[in-house]
C-alpha cells in the first residue's frame, strides 16, 4: 500500500564548526542538546517566554530544513550543518545552557514549521534585526511582538505568514544519507526510483533538455534510463544511465535548486509528491502485492534453501508469512521481528538475484524460468524479454485475448499490449511492465498450459 514518508526528528546532528569550506572539526551531538546549545547561543534568556518560544520554533525548522534537503551532503560535505552565522546558525561547542531555555527546548523539540499543503520544514531564516536584517524572522522584533501579547504562533506568522502550521511530536528517528547504497538502473523497482522520477521531471521543467519520465510509478525503464543520461550530460557527470551516489546527489542538490526548498518564498513538496508506491515496512496483517512479492522470493529461496517453512503465495501476511520471516532472520542473524524493513528486505533480494543467477542453463526446462531479477519495461531487449514472449505466445493460444506478438527478445508496444491483457485477465495491476507478481503469474499458467500435472 502507498505510504508518504515524512520528516523526522533526527537522534543526532553533526555540525561543522566553521565555514563549510574551512578545515574545522566537525562534532555530532543530539539534536536536542544542539538546539539548546543554538537557542542559548542565539537568544537571549531574560526576553519573554513566548519570543523564545517563537525563536526555538525558528532555529528547529532551520536545522530541520538542512538535514531535510540534505543542503550540504547534497555538495559532498561530510556535515549537516556549520556553525557560522555567515551561512547558518551559532553553535558554541561545550557553552553553557541556560536553564529555562533548556526546559523549552525538552518541551517542543519535536515540533517544527511548516507551509500549508507542504511536508518539508520550512525555511525559517531569521536575523538579531539590528545589525543585520533579512526577510525572515527579526529576534529583538519579536521581543517586541511578545510584548505586545502575541503569541508564539501570531509572532511566526508575523514574519513567516499566516500559512504556517506547526507540526507536532514528530517520531525522532536515526537519519542516514538518503543514497541507497547501490547504484541504480534499468530495471529496478523501488521507492528510491520513484524519488528519481519524481526529481528529473521537475527538474526538466528548468532544463527541458532533459526527457520527461511518462509515468513516476517507481519502476526504472528505458525512459528514465534516457532522462538520468541527459541530467548527466548536462551538468558533467559520466554518461551511464545510472544513478550512482554522485548522480544521486546531484540530482538532489539541482531538485531543491528548482524547487527553493532553502528559501522564504519555496515552491514546496506536498504530500502527494512525497507518496511512495512501495511499502517500506512489511508486517501481519497488510495485503496485496508488495506482500506476494515477499512471498515469492521466498519461496524461491525456501525451495533450494530449505531451512525455513516457505509461506502461501495468497498475498495476505499471515501468521504463516510472519513465521517464515521470523525463521529466515534467525538464519541470517537479523532481529527476529517478522516485520520486513529495509535490512531483512535487502538481503531476501540479494539471496533471490544470487539464487536465480545461480542456477544452470537449461534449469527449468521445459517449463518458465524463475523471475530474472529486475523489472520488464518498453524498450527492455534481452533473453528475458524473449522467454516472456515466448510464454505469452503460448498462452495467447488458449486466451485469444491476448495479442499474438513476434518473439524478439525487444520489449516493444505490441508486447506492452500483450502484458496490459494479460494483467487484466488475471486481476493483476495494470502496468504494462512485468515484476515479480506478473511474471509468476505469466510463467504459472505456462506451464499448466505445455507440462500440466
Amino acid at each position: 500500500m502507498p505510504e508518504a514518508v515524512l520528516p523526522v526528528i533526527p537522534t543526532n546532528i553533526t555540525v561543522h564548526l566553521g565555514s563549510p569550506d574551512s578545515q574545522a572539526e566537525n562534532v555530532t551531538v543530539p539534536f536536542v542538546d544542539y538546539i539548546k546549545n543554538v537557542a542559548s547561543s542565539e537568544i537571549y534568556p531574560t526576553w519573554p517566554e513566548d519570543a523564545l518560544r517563537a525563536n526555538i520554533y525558528a532555529i528547529i525548522t532551520f536545522a530541520l530544513n538542512r538535514i531535510y534537503t540534505e543542503w550540504y551532503r547534497s555538495r559532498g560535505y561530510n556535515f549537516d550543518i556549520t556553525n557560522s552565522t555567515q551561512f547558518d546558525q551559532a553553535y558554541v561547542k561545550n557553552r553553557e545552557v541556560f536553564e529555562n531555555i533548556g526546559y523549552i527546548v525538552d518541551e517542543i523539540f519535536n515540533d517544527y514549521v511548516v507551509k500549508f499543503g507542504n511536508i518539508q520544514p520550512y525555511f525559517t531564516q531569521f536575523c538579531n534585526g539590528t545589525t543585520s536584517r533579512c526577510d525572515g524572522l527579526s529576534q529583538w522584533g519579536s521581543v517586541t511582538l511578545a510584548e505586545s501579547g502575541l503569541t508564539p504562533f501570531e509572532i511566526l506568522q508575523n514574519y513567516y505568514g499566516d500559512d504556517i502550521r506547526i507540526v507536532e511530536d514528530a517520531p525522532i528517528e536515526e537519519v542516514e544519507e538518503s543514497y541507497p547504497g547501490t547504484p541504480i538502473r534499468v530495471g529496478a523497482a523501488s521507492n528510491d526510483v520513484k524519488i528519481i522520477q519524481n526529481q528529473l521531471n521537475r527538474i526538466a521543467d528548468n532544463y527541458p533538455a532533459i526527457p520527461k519520465i511518462a509515468s513516476e510509478n517507481g519502476i526504472f525503464g528505458t525512459d528514465t534510463e534516457a532522462a538520468v543520461r541527459k541530467f548527466q550530460e548536462i551538468f558533467a557527470l559520466e554518461v551511464t544511465g545510472i544513478v550512482d551516489k554522485a548522480t544521486w546527489y546531484q540530482i538532489k542538490r539541482y531538485y531543491v535548486g528548482v524547487k527553493g526548498l532553502t528559501e522564504l518564498v519555496s515552491e514546496g513538496i506536498t504530500l502527494e509528491e512525497a507518496t511512495l508506491p512501495y511499502s517500506t515496512v512489511l508486517s501481519e496483517g497488510m495485503s496485496g502485492i508488495d506482500v506476494k512479492t515477499l512471498q515469492y522470493y521466498l519461496n524461491i529461496i525456501a525451495y533450494f534453501n530449505p531451512f525455513f517453512t516457505p509461506p502461501p503465495l495468497d498475498a495476505y501476511f499471515g501468521p504463516s508469512t510472519t513465521a517464515s520471516v521470523r525463521e529466515f532472520q534467525q538464519y541470517y542473524g537479523l532481529p527476529v521481528t517478522g516485520v520486513v524493513e529495509e535490512d531483512t528486505w535487502r538481503i531476501i533480494d540479494k539471496l533471490y538475484i544470487d539464487t536465480v543467477n545461480s542456477l544452470p542453463s537449461g534449469y527449468s526446462d521445459p517449463n518458465a524460468k524463475l523471475y530474472p531479477g529486475y523489472f520488464l519495461t518498453e524498450g527492455t531487449q534481452n533473453e528475458a524479454v524473449r522467454d516472456l514472449q515466448t510464454y505469452l505466445s503460448r498462452i495467447g493460444s488458449v486466451y485469444p485475448e491476448i495479442p499474438e506478438i513476434p518473439v524478439t527478445g525487444y520489449f516493444g508496444t505490441q508486447t506492452r499490449d500483450a502484458v496490459f491483457t494479460f494483467q487484466r485477465l488475471f486481476g493483476l495491476r495494470e502496468t504494462g511492465a512485468v515484476g515479480p507478481v506478473t511474471w509468476d503469474t505469466i510463467a504459472r499458467e505456462y506451464n499448466n498450459i505445455v507440462a500440466p500435472n
